[in-house]
C-alpha cells in the first residue's frame, strides 16, 4: 500500500504536477496589490481618503433619496 500508491499517483496524473495544474498569472503582481500604510503620515493619509470617499457616497445616497422623495416617494403611507 504505501508503495503502490505514490507509484500509481505517479502513473496517473504524471510527475511534473506544477506545469500541469498551475494557472499563469495566478496571484498579482506587487504593485497590483493593495498597501498597507505603516507610517503615522500614511494612516493619517488613508483614514482621510476613507472619509472624503464615505461622505462622497453619503452625499449621493442623500441626494437619490431626496429625489425619490420628489418624485412620488416609494409609497409608504
Amino acid at each position: 500500500m504505501y508503495i503502490m500508491f505514490p507509484i500509481g499517483w505517479m502513473y496517473y496524473f504524471g510527475t511534473n504536477l506544477d506545469n500541469r495544474f498551475s494557472v499563469p498569472d495566478f496571484w498579482p503582481k506587487a504593485g497590483q496589490t493593495h498597501r498597507i500604510p505603516f507610517e503615522r503620515e500614511e494612516v493619517g493619509q488613508e483614514l482621510e481618503r476613507l472619509r472624503t470617499r464615505r461622505l462622497a457616497l453619503r452625499d449621493a445616497r442623500l441626494k437619490r433619496e431626496a429625489e425619490a422623495e420628489g418624485r412620488g416617494g416609494s409609497g409608504d403611507a
